[in-house]
Formats: structure tokens, C-alpha cells, sequence
């Protein structure tokens, strides 16, 4: 079973995450951060994981502590639940368009973090929502994930579109380099050995 459950507590945030890589898009979300919670259903519903995300913050301060450790966490979950990556395809990527915008994300789970983000936001804010916190919870997601994530959005009017599509991209490039390869049955997807 490709299940996970970790709890992150920090002077700033107390996080609890459950995961499961082989679910049906199901999510219970609880971020203290409305916006957040409509990101992450996206990932749980383009990638056809169950999630369970109950967070708690300093968002009295501002909502940066808090969505850059569900990032954190979502990358640790993953990371648990995925474990020695045998039999995985790896490589995953998906375009997603919303009207005028369309996104690109492309996900390797090689174990070395690494983060290309590429989104000209033509607003600072969707709603009470900081555009910047986006590419934190994207770079705490990949240096806990150990994974390469390219993110750009090709073109773009609406800041909230910008923002949906990249995270339904990288809920659907997840599930690709997720889902497990019949043909590579028990095997590590690496030249190596182990990733």
C-alpha cells in the first residue's frame, strides 16, 4: 500500500498529512488557508490521490509559515509513500489549459531536488491570496520529495488561472510518474540502480 501519514510541529505551524498514491482524487483539507485548500484539491483530483491535509499556523502573521510547510510536508508524505521508487515510470508532465492561460509541469523523481518556476503572475494577489507563496510551497514540496520540477506557464491573463493550471498540471504530472510501470515490474527506473 502506497499510504503515508506524517505530522510536521514547528514554533510556527503544526501539520498533519495522510496520503494514499493509489486513491481516487478524495480530499479532506483544513490548511487555514481557503485558496491553498482549492490548490490542493486540484492535486488530489488531477492526481488521483487521497489527501488529508489539517494544518495549523501562525496565518495572524501572514500565510507564508503555513503554506510553505504543507509543502514541506505534501514532498515528505510522497517521499514515505513512494519509497525505493521501484516500478514507478518517473517522469511524468502534463499541459493544462483554463480559457486564456496554459501551464506546463514536468516532474522527475530522481531524488535530487531541483525547481524551475516560470510563472510571470500578472497580479500580486488572488483574493487575500499572496501569488509568491506559490513557488515557496512548490520549493518545499521538491526539497522533501527529493524530485526535479519544471513549472511554466506558457501564457496567461487571469492570475487565478494561472495559478489552477499549474497546480492541476502537477497533480496530473504526479499521477503519471507515479503510476506504477507493468513493465518494469519491481525495478528501480535508473541506470544507477536506486534513485
Amino acid at each position: 500500500m502506497r499510504q503515508a501519514d506524517v505530522t510536521r510541529n514547528t514554533s510556527e505551524t503544526q501539520i498533519q498529512i495522510a496520503i494514499n498514491l493509489d486513491g481516487t482524487g478524495k480530499a479532506e483539507l483544513a490548511s487555514g488557508v481557503p485558496f491553498l485548500d482549492h490548490m490542493l484539491d486540484q492535486i488530489a483530483r488531477h492526481g488521483m490521490i487521497d489527501l488529508k491535509v489539517v494544518a495549523k499556523g501562525d496565518t495572524h502573521i501572514d500565510d507564508h509559515h503555513t503554506v510553505e510547510d504543507v509543502g514541506i510536508t505534501l514532498g515528505q508524505a510522497i517521499a514515505k509513500a513512494v519509497g525505493d521508487k521501484a516500478g514507478i515510470t518517473r517522469y511524468g508532465y502534463s499541459y493544462v489549459p483554463l480559457d486564456e492561460t496554459l501551464s506546463r509541469v514536468v516532474i522527475d523523481f530522481s531524488g535530487r531536488p531541483g525547481l524551475e518556476f516560470h510563472v510571470p503572475f500578472t497580479r500580486a494577489r488572488v483574493g487575500d491570496f499572496d501569488v509568491d507563496l506559490s513557488i515557496e510551497f512548490f520549493r518545499g514540496f521538491v526539497n522533501h520529495a527529493g524530485v526535479t520540477l519544471h513549472i511554466d506557464n506558457l501564457r496567461g491573463v487571469n492570475a487565478h488561472h494561472q495559478i489552477e493550471t499549474v497546480f492541476k498540471a502537477f497533480g496530473r504530472a504526479l499521477r503519471m510518474a507515479l503510476t506504477p510501470d507493468p513493465r518494469a515490474a519491481g525495478q528501480v527506473p535508473s541506470t544507477k540502480g536506486s534513485l
